[in-house]
């Protein structure tokens, strides 16, 4: 008879095509459940964290829901951090794990659903009664609010029988969220009224937008109004007219752009949370400009903004755009006066810097020049986080994917990779990882060679340092070499999984980028370029951080 691990994987098996996890003592049997009974494909990894992190990309790249596992004990605490990112950046997710039996905890158990209440995930444990059913909840929990759930299978209860597998209702998931009311109606008329009158209107989009699918209609809004638009890094290629974009907001964004979206009188900011980096600590628009939001939170998320709308970005920006055909007010004309491609240009570098180490603007602009068109950027965190979103645009969000960012965590590129390469089979994965988080991540170098091959490369910045804690607190006078790194051959490490190591010290050690993109997928080996770059060029977005905190 099917047992209750069987329960849970067929039920889960329903709602994902993807597994990624590590084997152990408390979900072996969900794992065979898996393998024999259902369709879903189990991908292994090397570190539990590296399980929920590769979960995670794969969601943020295909946008289906994320499912990972791991044993109990400290197969469970070693994905904390991996999960409270995914909860930072509203994930949905499934985390299968083993648990303590019902008798009681024995000496290797802690309380796992206190360890993943405290990050924010819910944790529904299964039955022998209750098995499917409870699974169900936890997929229609994590879809809907947008989270990860944890699933428990306490070990005792993992090989019960619990008879024929029953058919579970479908996920019952709410419909977008519309403003209602009289108040918000004459809001949202408001927001139309003010790009109608603005002479220098502006639309800014995260990744709320792209998951909502107002793209579309948020290019109509700014053909209409003669808008300029601008992103967050998560919202890259939101909008349908790069001509007339700006390119990043904040510190990954270019001076002249950023200039420009100083100038705007108005600008209406879609789907984006307006985090500290975005408004460049405050900074972003000049004072004077009135500042609109639509977000699903429950209020504005940031104090220049002087109105708000609730509601789902394509619904609200539908009722918008209808609102604006009816005042019939011709465009600005403001996105034609201006040279925008000039506007979003980066510094090009020196190409080496004074301690004779690559200058990494000029590393990240050759770079740009050779990746394949197709690519999928999945970054680290770390300092060097401003080069891909400066100098490498993407076709379109889900083609950014920044594990890491929400809760300010280094060390998951590598496992990244697994994910988003599963998830977009036909594209070039580029991970972007600095040497102290590429360290972090070692375990899942290997993972990453194995699943991405010849169709993923790495750049790990190589500056033997952590460069963002030099940049701030050596300024401040304390003591460097905790914040030191000794020099790591990371194409040594790469060639002895299986990848191609190159260490690169001058630009023209990048030609093997060059051969390596001209070949195709199938007969090329992962690439990982061991870049040499200097500590002493910061990125402007620190800049900001150190006058910010200074």
């Amino acid at each position: 008879m099917p047992s209750v691990s069987a329960h849970a994987a067929v039920t889960l098996a329903a709602h994902v095509d993807h597994v990624f996890g590590v084997m152990g003592n408390g979900n072996a049997h969900f794992l065979d459940a898996l393998a024999r009974q259902t369709s879903a494909t189990f991908t292994p990894v090397r570190h539990e964290s590296g399980a929920v992190v590769a979960a995670d990309a794969h969601h943020r790249a295909s946008g289906r829901l994320a499912a990972a596992t791991t044993t109990y004990g400290a197969g469970f605490t070693n994905t904390l951090t991996a999960l409270a990112e995914a909860v930072q950046a509203h994930v949905p997710l499934v985390l299968v794990v083993g648990d303590e039996p019902t008798s009681g905890p024995r000496p290797w158990d802690v309380d796992q659903i206190a360890m993943a209440s405290a990050v924010g995930a819910r944790t529904y444990t299964v039955g022998r009664a209750d098995a499917a059913a409870t699974t169900a909840i936890a997929v229609e929990h994590a879809l809907t609010y947008h989270v990860p759930t944890v699933l428990a299978i306490p070990y005792d209860v993992a090989t019960l029988d619990a008879g024929p597998v029953p058919e579970v209702p479908e996920p019952r998931l709410p419909g977008p969220l519309a403003p209602r009311g009289p108040f918000a109606e004459a809001t949202v008329r408001d927001v139309a009224a003010a790009l109608a009158s603005a002479r220098r209107p502006l639309l800014m989009a995260g990744r709320g937008a792209w998951l909502a699918g107002a793209g579309d209609v948020l290019g109509r809004i700014a053909d209409a109004t003669g808008a300029l638009t601008v992103t967050t890094a998560l919202g890259q290629g939101v909008f349908p007219r790069p001509e007339f974009d700006l390119g990043v907001a904040g510190g990954f964004g270019a001076r002249g752009a950023m200039d420009l979206v100083r100038e705007a009188d108005v600008a209406v900011v879609v789907g984006a949370s307006l985090n500290q980096f975005t408004m460049r600590f405050g900074e972003l628009f000049a004072p004077g400009t009135r500042v609109l939001q639509v977000d699903v939170a429950p209020a504005a998320t940031h104090p220049h903004v002087g109105g708000f709308v609730r509601g789902d970005a394509a619904t609200v920006a539908a009722a918008v755009l209808d609102a604006l055909g009816a005042l019939g007010v011709p465009a600005s004309g403001w996105r034609e006066s201006v040279d925008v491609a000039a506007a979003r240009v980066h510094e090009a570098g020196t190409g080496v810097a004074p301690d004779g180490r690559l200058d990494p603007r000029s590393a990240a602009a050759r770079i740009a020049a050779l990746l394949p068109a197709d690519r999928v950027v999945v970054s680290d965190g770390g300092h060097f986080i401003a080069w891909a979103n400066m100098y490498w645009p993407v076709a379109s969000p889900d083609r950014m994917i920044m594990v890491g960012t929400a809760f300010q965590s280094i060390g998951l590129g590598f496992p990244s990779v697994v994910g988003a390469a599963l998830a977009r089979p036909d594209a070039t994965v580029v991970l972007t990882s600095g040497d102290g988080g590429g360290l972090m991540a070692l375990a899942d170098l290997e993972s990453a060679v194995r699943v991405a091959g010849g169709r993923g490369m790495a750049v790990v910045w190589n500056d033997a340092a952590y460069g963002a804690e030099v940049h701030v607190y050596g300024r401040k006078g304390l003591v460097r070499e905790p914040m030191l790194i000794p020099a790591v051959d990371f194409a040594g490490l790469a060639t002895a999984v299986g990848a191609h190591g190159v260490t690169v010290r001058t630009l023209d050690d990048l030609d093997a980028l060059a051969d390596w993109a001209a070949r195709p997928a199938a007969e090329r080996p992962f690439l990982l370029l061991d870049l040499v770059v200097s500590p002493g060029v910061v990125a402007p977005y620190q800049e900001e951080i150190v006058r910010a905190n200074s």
